[in-house]
């Protein structure tokens, strides 16, 4: 591959800060730029760029007048908007499902309907356009029924309810916003783990698996977040299970992109509950999470941007490597996040630790003197020999900062029995 590559990352938050900083470190690339990016990136060495995420024509300009070799899309409204079709039309290399394929985020019941259609193991489902066909619906479910906004919600939209009386609240919530349709689906019961395809049309590469803890507070308590952590890899699962994972969903899940003519090039997450009836898709993402890529990235020792190089180019992919480090992360969010998170609270400056890296997200100001400004403010993480130490080191430097407009998780790492 070419040497001196000029990449161009969309997105502004966490994960795009550790797809940047993971490009910027390989000895092919010269310059990674970031938009709108932030400014916690310059200490990557990335050039935020002041373009809104949207801004699909400012986007495609800069790409153009910049001679971007290829552009990597991460945040998943972008891909619904339609991104990639736009770029491929004007000659512009980029990496991500077009518009069609982005619907298997963009909505649940397109999902659910490519699962059912390719025979991939999922919960049992049903989808409803108003509210009192919904409430109707729910004599089909038992107790907790899991609620789902159909469009795209953040990693938000996700309610998972005890009772009747409770459901039927929440529906009558969901159906007050925006949303068009709801999906009620049983709940599964198991572990949960997070996987992520690299897709170029048939071909496929796993890369190191996560687990991320979605609820606000500790002992999974709260409401559903973004994700407050995560951490790799996972030493309570087992080759076996992974290996019925790739084939009864991945392969299948595979084999149905290239059926149905969809010609996927980029990041697949599959959300995956292991049951005790063998594993089963909770959902998919067109696109990297947040916060599995702050932890997934630096666990991998193939260079990425040769990786994503192989995908744009529709050449074969080089195999995965992983190094033997384990990573764990922990995300520091304001405080009343998701619901009501503070703006603009006073960061001050992060001190330096060994052994702990920082990818920041929502943040603005100067580097010696931040703001919050959003929901998740900065990610601490450490590589350490083995996930106790890696642990260890994060709340210990979390420990030591004066945060009282944020808060974060205690228990990041305790399914791993860490």
């Amino acid at each position: 591959m070419k040497d001196n590559l000029t990449l161009l990352v969309v997105g502004e938050g966490g994960r795009e800060f550790a797809i940047a900083k993971k490009l910027k470190q390989s000895p092919h690339v010269a310059n990674v730029y970031c938009a709108p990016g932030n400014v916690g990136m310059l200490t990557a060495g990335v050039t935020p760029v002041n373009i809104a995420e949207m801004d699909l024509n400012g986007l495609l300009q800069f790409a153009v007048e910049h001679h971007v070799d290829w552009t990597f899309v991460g945040p998943e409204n972008v891909l619904c908007a339609g991104i990639v079709d736009k770029f491929q039309a004007a000659g512009q290399k980029i990496i991500g499902p077009n518009k069609r394929a982005a619907q298997l985020e963009g909505s649940k019941d397109y999902a659910l309907r490519f699962m059912n259609k390719y025979h991939i193991p999922t919960a049992k489902h049903e989808t409803f356009t108003d509210v009192d066909s919904a409430i109707k619906g729910l004599d089909d479910f038992d107790y907790p029924v899991v609620l789902k906004e159909n469009g795209l919600a953040g990693g938000k939209g996700v309610s998972i309810v005890p009772d009747k009386d409770t459901a039927v609240d929440t529906l009558h919530e969901m159906f007050a916003g925006p949303q068009t349709a709801v999906v009620l689906e049983e709940c599964l019961i198991g572990p949960e783990y997070s996987m992520f395809c690299v897709i170029a049309d048939g071909q496929y590469r796993i890369l190191p698996m996560a687990q991320d803890h979605k609820r606000a507070y500790d002992g999974d308590k709260g409401p559903n977040t973004g994700g407050m952590g995560s951490y790799c890899p996972l030493p309570q699962l087992s080759q076996e299970d992974r290996q019925s994972m790739i084939k009864e969903i991945v392969e299948p899940t595979v084999k149905g992109l290239v059926d149905g003519g969809y010609h996927y090039h980029g990041i697949l997450y599959i959300g995956l509950m292991m049951t005790a009836d063998g594993p089963k898709v909770i959902e998919y993402n067109v696109r990297f999470g947040d916060p599995e890529t702050q932890v997934i990235l630096p666990r991998l020792a193939t260079d990425f941007a040769e990786l994503m190089q192989a995908v744009v180019d529709d050449q074969p992919m080089p195999e995965i490597k992983e190094n033997d480090k384990a990573i764990l992360g922990v995300v520091l969010a304001a405080k009343g996040y998701p619901t009501h998170p503070a703006y603009y609270p006073s960061l001050g400056k992060f001190p330096d630790a060994d052994g702990i890296t920082i990818d920041y997200a929502n943040v603005t100001g100067r580097l010696d003197d931040l703001y919050g400004a959003g929901g998740r403010l900065a990610m601490i993480i450490a590589e350490a020999d083995d996930l106790k130490t890696a642990k260890q080191r994060v709340y210990d430097y979390l420990g030591q900062l004066h945060e009282p407009d944020c808060f974060y998780r205690h228990d990041i790492g305790a399914k791993a029995g860490v």
